[in-house]
């Protein structure tokens, strides 16, 4: 004891020093939070329901600890299967975006543990019942023809459950969706059948196309042909007009009909013979 109390007051400084280190080392009292990150506390494992946001904080040792949680977009692919409105299986696997509630994090903690723990216990099976639940509305060509309006309805219900969990969803993409084989093949047939259908109308179409074409050639021809015989009796009228003309004037012996004198001359139609006596 003497020899302490006589320690000179570097030495007695370095040990303190050390104390201290060895204090924070072991006890750790100072906490850092880092960026899309809260701290959840607990105190002898009881959960405070205010957690720690980014940062240094203090905490008291032995007491105190933190559990640190992302709250960051995460992203989970969750395989789901499900029957449709006309009893298909339908399989798909999802690309879940979401968030924990920083607010309501530490609340989540408590009754669902860590973020791997929540992705199993809530996340996965609530994105199969969600599926489920949605596909149900569809019928399995229904499914395909309204994909955007089935991954729509699939979201809107997967929010509805997870918000009570203090999860909020981004958005989901389908990465891939699958039919049972009978079904694939049955629209394999289908498009067969329709392509078909198809080509069938489209030969009937071209053959109707043809034969209007041809009906309006006809029509075409005969209108030629009424207008040729059209111009060609005109040219026989005309012909004949001339020919008449022609003839009369070969005929004509040169003299000029007799006109009687008085007001109003006239043609004489008297033959010659008359007017000789």
């Amino acid at each position: 004891m003497i020899k302490i109390k006589h320690m000179s007051k570097d030495l007695k400084l370095a040990i303190a020093g050390v104390l201290l280190i060895l204090f924070f080392f072991f006890l750790n009292p100072i906490v850092s939070v880092g960026p899309g990150e809260r701290g959840v506390v607990t105190h002898f494992g009881a959960v405070d329901l205010k957690p720690f946001a980014e940062g240094l904080h203090v905490i008291v040792p032995i007491r105190d600890r933190v559990v640190l949680l992302d709250v960051k977009v995460q992203k989970h692919e969750v395989p789901a299967k499900g029957s449709t409105k006309d009893l298909q299986d339908l399989k798909a696997v999802f690309a879940v975006n979401f968030a924990l509630q920083p607010d309501l994090i530490a609340r989540t903690y408590q009754q669902q543990g860590n973020l791997g723990e929540i992705v199993e216990r809530i996340v996965a099976p609530q994105t199969q019942e969600s599926f489920k639940t949605a596909v149900a509305q569809f019928t399995a060509e229904e499914s395909i023809i309204k994909r955007p309006q089935l991954k729509q309805n699939f979201d809107d219900i997967l929010s509805d459950r997870l918000v009570k969990y203090g999860i909020e969803i981004y958005d989901t993409s389908i990465v891939d969706i699958l039919f049972s084989t009978e079904f694939a093949q049955a629209v394999e047939r289908k498009q067969v059948a329709e392509q078909e259908s198809q080509r069938a109308v489209y030969i009937a179409e071209k053959a109707q196309q043809e034969a209007q074409g041809r009906i309006n050639q006809a029509k075409g021809e005969a209108e030629a042909q009424r207008l040729l015989q059209q111009s060609l009796n005109k040219e026989i009228l005309r012909k004949q007009e001339l020919d008449n003309q022609r003839i009369a004037i070969e005929k004509w012996d040169g003299k000029l009909p007799n006109v009687n004198s008085g007001a109003i001359p006239f043609l004489n139609l008297q033959p010659e013979e008359k007017e000789e006596k």
